[in-house]
């Protein structure tokens, strides 16, 4: 009879394991069906998102074709230069800004342009060497300029690496390059581009007075300040009326330095869409109307 009991206890023991068994892969594959299946939103939701990213920088562009057959001068006053506000679309939103890169001096002219970004430099009270050893890390030569550094230097380093000998493709590549540390390239951030051309010349409608007085030689920057100034009350329209605004004294001014239009835009955006987002960077370059995108990321 005690045998018997123990069988049964042990029955009702296994039948309550199988059960138990049975309910927590039960449970697991309910989970894991929920876990797959809040995988497969937050993949729909992301690539929703980068689409409306993407959408950002189709708007831009066309936003900065339809500018350029409206008018051959850029300048503050312009739609294009107002921030897109929050979009709402089904699910999200969106929101873009398009900014002007040609006002700033472009990195990959230091080369021909050497005296103009050492005056840029001196403005900003940074050291003059930046200059010959920026123009080493992109020349195509290992001749060393005096205060630059070509392989020897960065062979001799800890992390050994050689020079790129090749033009910037975008800030953060100054990282690599002798002197030219996080504090050093904040202060550059606002007076400085990337683009991927030798020689560009400088958007007085949209240029910060350092940037100026670093382009034209002879200009003080209490002078370069007051046309930063005037010229958002009146855009200049060209090139002679710029001149005709400048203060008198031994001023230079290259023609083929400066312009009143622009080549190059820099556009950001955010896109959501549930609960992802991504953030949209794009470089762009306008060439006659429709902009092409000389690169884009979208994360």
């Amino acid at each position: 009879m005690i045998r018997h009991n123990q069988q049964q206890g042990v029955a009702v023991i296994m039948v309550l394991l199988i059960v138990a068994i049975a309910t927590s892969l039960a449970a697991y594959m309910a989970m894991q069906q929920n876990l797959w299946q809040r995988q497969v939103e937050s993949q729909f939701e992301r690539a929703q998102a980068r689409q409306l990213g993407s959408a950002g920088i189709d708007w831009a562009r066309a936003v900065l074709a339809e500018d350029a057959r409206g008018n051959t001068v850029d300048h503050e006053k312009e739609i294009w230069t107002l921030r897109l506000p929050a979009i709402p679309v089904e699910g999200g939103e969106v929101i873009g800004a398009i900014e002007d890169r040609q006002g700033l001096f472009n990195l990959n002219n230091v080369a021909s342009n050497m005296a103009q970004f050492q005056r840029l430099l001196a403005i900003l009270g940074l050291p003059a060497d930046l200059a010959p050893a920026l123009s080493d890390w992109m020349d195509s030569d290992s001749e060393l300029q005096i205060g630059g550094a070509e392989d020897g230097y960065y062979l001799a380093l800890a992390q050994p690496y050689r020079a790129s000998n090749r033009a910037l493709v975008e800030l953060g590549e100054l990282t690599r390059v002798k002197g030219f540390d996080s504090r050093v390239i904040d202060n550059l951030r606002a007076f400085v581009s990337v683009l991927p051309a030798s020689k560009t010349p400088i958007n007085v409608n949209f240029a910060p007075a350092e940037v100026l007085v670093a382009v034209i030689e002879g200009m003080t920057l209490s002078d370069a300040r007051l046309i930063v100034q005037q010229r958002q009350g009146q855009p200049f329209k060209d090139i002679a009326d710029f001149k005709l605004r400048l203060p008198h004294g031994e001023i230079k001014i290259v023609d083929s330095d400066i312009s009143v239009k622009s080549e190059f835009f820099w556009v950001t955006g955010r896109a959501s869409f549930g609960k992802s987002q991504v953030v949209t960077q794009a470089l762009m370059q306008r060439v006659n109307t429709w902009p092409n995108v000389v690169w884009q990321s979208v994360q």
